[in-house]
């Protein structure tokens, strides 16, 4: 009996280490920690694991008895191009609330706010569920693996199934155009194993040979989950709306793939089947109907599973891990080892720990930052369709705030690392959003503003490029009636110039920048000699008056006011680097020095209305007016110190208890503070862990954190937080503006000594370093475009001018 046992270990051994082998082979030496792993299949959707090849994404769970691999496609929405003014008359709601808000009415002001509204954005949809149901259950479950390699971007599903090794491989292929599953199965009996696919939206399903195909339809129209105004949220023609097709095709070179005419695939025998699935929409773009203008979805999704599946799945999987390394390995991270028996344990409970315990765990810390290059790599590759609030994962007909792009901070925060953390291809579907958006923004202006030059963006908008304030005249103003969605887009604009100090990019997209900025200019008003915001708001906070009354609307709003101080500043000098519109200049820097100043409150803080009064929730999530500390440029410790303390005092009175995202967001600003302690503490309360929505256990925890599969909890999932966070990282290590690097500007003591490659700073520089102690022991930094700046590390400053190509040591 013991002969046995162990001869039965030592075949288990080496079948499960035979499966492992390949994704050993592919991590290499320096990626091996770079994981995600879990010992169970995952129950809920915080607990899945996330593929995406950029446009088409999955949710994997693991399961043994059915394996559920839920779809996406970044460009599968509800509606249709966005061509009406619902409140054509809307601007002329303006002078009366100028004279409300001139008299005190604030309450009047809340009241007329409302006739400046439009309608709400669109939904983004779930494409659909690839179920595989096996068919040899029940069977006994044991060494079961599950994880997600982010250095190669290849889910992994492993265990033993009635004693033989089993396994299923996952990966979005950006090359192909293809999600890619690999079973594997050592069985004698080998793979029995059904293949459904289904949607929630309106579609038909049909298997013929060795595919499946489903065509279907989205909404033409829909309202958000939380309008309580109409019942049907969707709005269904067969004649309207965005389609789809999606294709399920299974090889297999030695077992048998049966096809029934209820749609479904049976896999018989097989000791190996690769699937493949493919979907394209009839989506063309923002102003196109998709419908009558659509491209040829069908024939296009063809050609993409034709073309799929004439390659091995070595050569598949080669194409996929190539292409993502030639991102992904731009940068490498070391803040430290986590102790052995830590880091071997499953990702959930090394987080749980983390949380409870405190333990030291810099590999998590550096996960969680490379987790968040790979989640942006996986989601924002398509062009003109950015990566929306859930990144590209979403499983409900009616997600959370429509799973939209909301302006007012998430949409901003999903890009703040794609400068810095090398992965400036990924920023530029939000340049051509912006684009789109500037088009949009025009009507806009007009029909609800009154402005006839320029652009602007509400709180919302969708992949129709939606740009009015939405609220359809009954949304509260504190989050429906804000105008500075495209000043603060497209500082985004200037920003990807000086990291790349590309002038073509800067001459195609600077009207969109210049336009948010006429529009920003001819916005203010005068008051007492100095111009100002009205009416504006600071989004979704709210004032008390000295009379108690809990308003929104107001004027002289400091977030209002900082936007358009950075929206000015980048398009003056865009213009500049052009050598252009000498005029709207001059006339631009003419407005800066006439803007309403910065005010310290009677708290030390930063004021954030233009009346020293208090917030109706002190602490509230939303930090608009330190906009100008971050992500903004002209407030620092260095220029503006008295205001730094201000933007200080403000995060001290808010506390560190608040949503994920703005939990990324304050490691941001503590970073730029220099406070080192504060931003890795706000770091450690970003991961603190939070349990799946769904779970009703004694051990559930809300609030804002990360989920056990490492997504940000707002909760519920948002993806900005995981941006945020990473970016904060960065920010941490290095400190960039146009004409200086600082080296270390906020090290925590508890990452006194690391390394990091391939971070870029604005200039076109790319900086690799080494600290011990906290000081600065390697460094070298090279030029793209050729260049010169000032580093300062150590205490010390270093010019440097290096020709374009040019790679330094410098220490």
């Amino acid at each position: 009996m013991k002969k046995r046992s162990l001869k039965r270990c030592i075949q288990v051994v080496t079948c499960v280490c035979g499966l492992f082998s390949t994704c050993m082979t592919w991590a290499g030496e320096d990626t091996t920690r770079l994981a995600l792993h879990y010992n169970r299949p995952a129950e809920y959707f915080e607990e899945a694991l996330v593929i995406g090849n950029g446009t088409m994404g999955a949710i994997v769970y693991g399961g043994t008895e059915r394996d559920v691999i839920s779809l996406n496609d970044l460009t599968l929405w509800t509606g249709e191009p966005d061509r009406k003014v619902t409140s054509p008359d809307a601007y002329k709601a303006i002078p009366e609330i100028h004279r409300l808000l001139d008299a005190g009415d604030y309450r009047g002001a809340d009241r007329e706010q409302r006739k400046v509204q439009g309608h709400y954005s669109e939904n983004y949809q779930p494409l659909g569920c690839l179920t595989v149901t096996y068919l040899d259950v029940p069977a006994q479950i044991s060494a079961y693996s599950r994880s997600l390699d982010i250095a190669n971007a290849v889910a992994e599903t492993r265990y033993l199934r009635d004693g033989q090794p089993f396994s299923c491989d996952y990966f979005a292929s950006a090359p192909d155009s293809v999600i890619v599953l690999r079973l594997r199965s050592e069985s004698p009996q080998g793979i029995r194993a059904l293949l459904s696919f289904d949607s929630q939206l309106p579609h038909a399903t049909s298997a013929n040979g060795n595919e499946i195909s489903a065509e279907g339809y989205a909404a033409y129209h829909s309202y958000p989950v939380y309008f309580g105004q109409v019942k049907n949220k969707h709005l269904y023609d067969p004649e309207r709306g965005t389609r789809f097709r999606t294709l399920v095709r299974v090889l297999t070179p030695d077992g048998e793939v049966k096809s029934f005419p209820s749609g479904e695939l049976k896999i018989e025998g097989a000791r190996e089947a690769v699937v493949l699935i493919a979907n394209v929409t009839s989506f063309n773009g923002f102003d196109k109907d998709p419908a009558r203008e659509g491209r040829d979805y069908s024939n296009q999704v063809e050609r993409r599973m034709s073309l799929a599946a004439t390659k091995t799945y070595d050569e598949l999987r080669t194409n996929h891990i190539a292409d993502y390394r030639h991102f992904f390995d731009r940068v490498k991270l070391n803040l430290g080892q986590t102790a052995p028996e830590i880091a071997a344990l499953p990702t959930d409970e090394q987080l749980r720990r983390y949380t409870d315990e405190k333990q030291y765990n810099p590999e998590l810390e550096a996960l969680y930052f490379q987790f968040g290059r790979y989640l942006l790599i996986s989601c924002s590759r398509t062009p003109g369709v950015p990566a929306n609030l859930q990144g590209l994962w979403n499983e409900q007909l009616l997600p959370p705030w429509s799973c939209n792009y909301t302006s007012n901070i998430n949409l901003e925060e999903n890009y703040w690392a794609a400068e810095t953390a090398n992965l400036s291809e990924m920023h530029r579907p939000l340049m051509d959003f912006i684009a789109n958006l500037s088009q949009t923004g025009t009507e806009t202006a007009k029909a609800y503003y009154g402005v006839d030059r320029g652009w602007c963006l509400g709180q919302n908008t969708d992949i129709w490029a939606m740009t009015c304030p939405v609220g359809l005249h009954v949304g509260d103003p504190s989050w429906a009636c804000w105008t500075m969605g495209g000043a603060w887009l497209s500082t985004h604009i200037w920003e990807r110039y000086l990291f790349t100090q590309d002038k073509d990019f800067l001459k195609q997209y600077y009207p969109a920048l210049k336009g948010a900025a006429e529009f920003c200019m001819n916005w203010l008003i005068e008051k007492d000699g100095k111009l100002l915001t009205s009416p504006g708001t600071s989004p979704e906070n709210k004032f008390v008056t000295p009379d108690g009354y809990v308003g929104a609307t107001s004027y002289g709003c400091t977030a209002d006011l900082a936007m358009t101080r950075e929206c000015l500043t980048d398009a003056i000098k865009a213009a500049a680097v052009l050598n252009t519109d000498k005029d709207f200049r001059r006339q631009a820097e003419q407005t800066l020095a006439r803007l309403w100043p910065y005010k310290v409150g009677r708290d030390g803080n930063l004021q954030e209305w233009f009346h020293d009064w208090p917030d109706q929730d002190p602490r509230h999530r939303h930090q608009s007016h330190l906009f100008g500390l971050y992500p903004g440029h002209h407030l620092s410790v260095e220029q503006t110190p008295e205001l730094a303390r201000a933007c200080a005092r403000t995060l001290e009175i808010k506390g560190d208890e608040t949503t994920g995202w703005s939990t990324g967001w304050r490691v941001n600003l503590y970073a730029r503070l220099q406070d080192g302690e504060g931003a890795y503490r706000i770091y450690r309360r970003l991961l603190r862990l939070v349990t799946p929505d769904g779970y009703k256990g004694k051990d559930a925890r809300r609030g804002g954190g990360t989920y056990p599969n490492l997504l940000d909890a707002h909760s519920p999932f948002q993806i900005d937080g995981n941006f945020g966070g990473c970016a904060g990282v960065i920010e941490m290590l290095m400190q960039s503006s146009e004409s200086s690097i600082t080296l270390l500007p906020a090290v925590p003591a508890q990452w006194k000594d690391g390394s990091v490659q391939g971070i870029c700073a604005r200039g076109g520089f790319v900086v690799d370093m080494t600290w011990k102690d906290g000081k600065v022991t390697a460094l070298s930094i090279q030029s793209r475009k050729g260049g010169k700046t000032r580093v300062c590390f150590n205490g010390k400053s270093v010019k440097v001018n290096l020709k374009a190509g040019e790679k330094r040591q410098l220490l």
